[in-house]
């Protein structure tokens, strides 16, 4: 059975460019997001890895750790920074998993029990390994999203996703389709009209089941 929403993600213990990590001690207390690739020196992923390097302090500001996997060596991701880095004109200073092993891509069920890595091998290879995953900090999978080869990754949606993950975690919220920080948040059915005006103030019925609320503090 594959990782599904609110399943505690995989423990593991691997290889970065940053040293050796145990995920879960890696991840601490923080919102974590690990974004997978099938292999370093290549095109779409290298305009991935910037994007993501340029959004350093989005990350910080929201206390989310991010880390890279891709089934290539240390040594390789650490030469491939350097490409990173001058494209994206930013530091990567995330860690990038050694997954050459398959470990990780096979305990987040990004690749099958069976697969193996063939002598000479390609990114079609292993390009199911192209996947995002949203980790709460209490070890639970909030969001995956995994993307075919052809089409690079949009880390805007990625940080809209995380700021709607954020605002609703552990709260009767939702957000509704194209939602943006700030903008008015769904209260969900488990409150009656009563209950819900108690906690968040006047709403917005636009139906008897979609009650909007201006976004809490």
């Amino acid at each position: 059975m594959g990782l599904r929403i609110n399943d505690i993600v995989p423990n593991f213990t691997a290889e970065t460019d940053h040293g050796t990590i145990s995920f879960h001690d890696w991840i601490g207390d923080s919102w974590a997001i690990l974004f997978s690739h099938p292999k370093d020196f290549t095109p779409v992923c290298t305009t991935e890895f910037g994007a993501v390097a340029q959004l350093a302090d989005e990350w910080a500001k929201r206390g989310t750790k991010v880390i890279g996997v891709s089934v290539d060596g240390v040594e390789e991701h650490k030469g491939w920074k350097g490409d990173i880095e001058s494209f994206a004109g930013a530091e990567a200073g995330f860690p990038i998993i050694a997954d050459e092993e398959l470990n990780v891509s096979k305990l987040f069920d990004m690749l099958p029990a069976d697969a193996y890595l063939p002598d000479g091998r390609t990114p079609a290879d292993s390009a199911t390994v192209r996947s995002v995953f949203i980790i709460s900090p209490d070890k639970k999978l909030q969001l995956t999203m995994t993307y075919p080869m052809s089409v690079g990754r949009n880390f805007a949606e990625v940080l809209r996703a995380l700021d709607g993950l954020q605002r609703t975690y552990g709260q009767p919220l939702a957000t509704p389709a194209n939602w943006q920080q700030g903008q008015d948040v769904i209260v969900a059915l488990a409150l009656d009209d009563a209950a819900a005006e108690e906690k968040y103030g006047a709403l917005d019925k636009k139906l008897p089941y979609l009650r909007f609320a201006k976004n809490p503090k």
